[in-house]
């Protein structure tokens, strides 16, 4: 069944007569009649039976007007639907993004997206950067906000688009007033003293986990730095990592982006370290390569780039 020989049937079938239903469809008589056999032919049944009243359906013909007419009322609510999404009237995006910076970035864009778009669904993947490479690969997710390596981790993907946004230090986070405190200098401009990471060769650091960006990028910086590090202890949370080195169980890193987030309970020692050894990551948005991406994304894309990035991605 075509979408074309649906509309012959149905049209005949509602004209009850060829000639009508020729004349409506801008068709000569003799070519509807042998697209009707041609039907008929192929179904191994007769659709239409002739009466003196004109032409009426058989048993066959009212399952195939039925179905006809269900059909193209299907399609027809589709092309609505579809013109509904391309004018931002509905539709569902399904965002991809880490739960800290799901802290950080919904409670800005997801009121002024709402306010543009109040029929467009957002689901919501909450996972670490480092899943949602996966989620994004497979599909699972129209795109993510997350973070990548300072040596992109994606220079050499072939499915994978990544839009920088803006670079985030990675900061030294101590107990207050550690000893090591006294080789920090204070740098115009900068909110924290700047230390010389090696000074910390022999501390305990309190390490996030292996699979966990902040991980891969603090392995990355005590590498450029000649650190073998032993480790007092392992945790999925940035907050544990922060709090347990302001009571002194050891030092850790922490995104300057993600301090805001955090209470005012403890209060542990900042400092930037050196560019050297490359401390920071991107937030980025990342899409898959070659995949649609719909209007609602695009512009829930386009407020995160205008809120948080310094370049803003328009493709609209």
């Amino acid at each position: 069944m075509t979408e074309r020989e649906l509309l012959y049937v149905k049209t005949i079938a509602e004209e009850q007569s060829i000639s009508k239903a020729a004349k409506k469809l801008f068709l000569s008589q003799p070519s509807l009649s042998h697209c009707i056999q041609k039907i008929e032919t192929n179904l191994g049944t007769k659709l239409f039976k002739r009466t003196n009243t004109g032409l009426l359906l058989t048993f066959a013909g009212e399952r195939y007007y039925q179905i006809a007419t269900d059909i193209m009322k299907i399609y027809s609510d589709f092309e609505i639907e579809v013109s509904d999404i391309n004018n931002l009237k509905k539709g569902r995006i399904t965002v991809g993004i880490t739960v800290y910076l799901a802290t950080y970035i919904l409670p800005v864009i997801l009121p002024a997206f709402k306010q543009q778009c109040s029929n467009i669904e957002i689901f919501l993947v909450e996972r670490n950067s480092t899943e949602l490479d996966k989620a994004l690969s497979s599909g699972e997710i129209d795109f993510a906000i997350m973070h990548t390596l300072p040596f992109s981790d994606h220079s050499n993907s072939q499915n994978i688009n990544i839009y920088p946004l803006f670079k985030d230090p990675i900061i030294l986070a101590t107990k207050k007033d550690h000893p090591l405190r006294q080789y920090a200098v204070s740098v115009k401009g900068l909110e924290y003293p700047k230390i010389d990471l090696p000074l910390f060769a022999s501390e305990p650091f309190v390490m996030l986990h292996k699979e966990q960006k902040i991980r891969q990028i603090s392995d990355l910086i005590l590498q450029k730095a000649n650190i073998n590090p032993t480790i007092s202890l392992t945790t999925k949370s940035f907050e544990t990592a922060r709090r347990l080195a302001s009571e002194g169980i050891g030092v850790t890193f922490v995104p300057h982006q993600y301090l805001k987030l955090f209470p005012g309970d403890y209060h542990p020692d900042y400092y930037y370290i050196d560019e050297s050894y490359s401390p920071y990551w991107t937030m980025c948005v990342a899409v898959q390569k070659n995949a649609y991406v719909s209007k609602a994304a695009q512009l829930f894309i386009k407020m995160v780039s205008e809120k948080f990035g310094s370049i803003i991605y328009d493709f609209m």
